[in-house]
């Protein structure tokens, strides 16, 4: 296997690594950095879609690795929520990822759609969804309706990718009731148990082309640590508005997919 794709030149990789930084940052500020980095990817000459997959997770894998300590550092998540959703997502991104292969992911693109435009209306019409921490549960719900959430979100971040990040604050949000900000600081740890995962199946697999993924990687965590700490400094109102750009660039970018298939 090739480290690097052989037609790729030195603009397209300039290129890539900026698409990476900027990744970096919209990741660790409210996920959904595969929106950028994976379609700058499968732009490259002769690279397939799995490989394409695989070396975004490197890239991935080390931005979440800087942002989630951050986070942890700073704002101090509650990790028994975090630990059973990230065991739980970790386990769904490795079935994920063994699907990759062999399900086309235009089956999947329109229920997505249809899920983020109901979340983006949904977040527009209630201002001050999270504000603040309200959680559904305690106890025992709780940590089981974080762990459902992480094996499904999980298998589709090992399955397709971009937007987990995003998903991961939506479900925190909306079904466990967190605060944007400490939705995000969860999110990333989660996030981090996923690319782990995807990881898990890519490697062995062969489709890893590492010298292009640890080089996105430096990129991504540069980005990632920037982003973090600014989510820290600016709060939930300021996550909220970024969330919002992020999700309406996502239904653009799935809409687009589906009109041109």
């Amino acid at each position: 296997m090739c480290p690097v794709p052989p037609d790729l030149d030195v603009l397209t990789l300039v290129l890539l690594l900026l698409a990476a930084l900027t990744a970096g940052w919209v990741d660790a500020v409210v996920g959904g950095g595969g929106l950028i980095q994976l379609p700058a990817l499968l732009l490259v000459p002769g690279i397939s879609p799995v490989e394409a997959l695989a070396t975004n997770k490197v890239g991935s894998i080390m931005g979440t690795s800087v942002s989630s300590l951050t986070y942890y550092r700073r704002v101090g998540p509650d990790l028994r929520t975090a630990a059973p959703m990230a065991l739980a997502a970790l386990a769904g991104a490795v079935g994920g990822a063994a699907l990759a292969a062999q399900i086309p992911a235009e089956l999947f693109t329109p229920i997505i759609l249809v899920v983020l435009v109901a979340v983006a209306a949904w977040t527009i019409a209630r201002p001050r969804i999270g504000a603040q921490t309200d959680l559904r549960w305690t106890g025992r719900g709780h940590h089981l309706a974080a762990a459902g959430l992480g094996l499904v979100i999980g298998a589709y971040d090992g399955l397709l990718g971009p937007g987990t990040g995003t998903f991961l604050v939506i479900s925190l949000v909306s079904v466990l009731g967190y605060a944007f900000l400490p939705a995000t600081a969860l999110a990333k740890i989660v996030n981090f148990a996923t690319n782990l995962g995807a990881l898990i199946f890519f490697v062995p697999y062969g489709a890893v082309l590492w010298g292009l993924g640890l080089a996105l990687g430096l990129a991504n965590l540069t980005g990632g640590y920037i982003g973090a700490r600014m989510a820290v400094a600016k709060g939930s109102g300021f996550i909220r508005v970024v969330f919002l750009v992020v999700v309406l660039a996502l239904i653009t970018r799935l809409g687009w997919d589906v009109l041109t298939r």
